[in-house]
């Protein structure tokens, strides 16, 4: 499978790769370096020839309106090739279990002020693949609250729409079981056009 992987560099991203190359797929790593990813034209040619694209990207403090302007240009510069599209999205839209549909961007116990901007502006960028035309087979990926480096266990929980929380009520994966969950979708897709959420078992 040749698999194209935006935000290469990053956290998550860099994890994905590993994860590709462990499965003996033809990885495509993209950095700021290859083009601006709120650029369609730049989506299009880093996306030309391949399967799949996985988009880990995060903006830098202050530029988290980009968010949303990058998944515009994903949509755009993927529409009508037929490549798939796995995207890394943030957890503020999904809700808070027990509550009355209460987002998570919304709960200080889960998003304290000073991530705020970067939740809402996730949101937003979720908000454009939930208007997203059929032309693009994408599916949004939502992490649960703590999501960092740690083991790759090669297990987690698929959920849709409310955070998943394991018996202690801890929301928390590791970024090397994110990259297995996404190469598990890549090789064998079972959601589309659709948001799910990934946890901890």
């Amino acid at each position: 499978m040749h698999i194209t992987v935006i935000g290469a560099a990053g956290e998550t991203g860099s994890r994905v790769v590993a994860e590709a190359l462990r499965r003996h797929h033809d990885v495509t790593a993209a950095t700021r370096r290859h083009g601006d990813a709120t650029d369609p034209a730049t989506v299009a040619r880093l996306a030309a020839g391949q399967d799949v694209v996985v988009s880990a990207t995060r903006p830098a403090p202050g530029a988290e309106h980009e968010h949303a302007a990058a998944a515009l240009a994903l949509l755009d510069g993927l529409s009508g090739t037929g490549v798939r599209l796995l995207v890394v999205g943030g957890a503020g839209s999904l809700t808070v279990p027990g509550t009355d549909g209460t987002l998570v961007v919304d709960d200080p116990r889960h998003v304290p002020l000073e991530i705020r901007p970067f939740a809402l502006a996730s949101n937003a960028q979720f908000a454009v693949f939930a208007d997203a035309p059929a032309d693009v087979d994408w599916l949004y990926v939502s992490p649960p609250v703590h999501f960092a480096p740690g083991e790759r266990t090669g297990r987690y929980t698929v959920g849709a729409d409310e955070l998943l929380v394991d018996a202690d009520g801890l929301s928390a994966l590791s970024m090397e079981d994110m990259a297995v969950a996404l190469l598990d979708e890549a090789e064998k897709p079972r959601h589309h056009r659709t948001r799910i959420t990934v946890g901890r078992v």
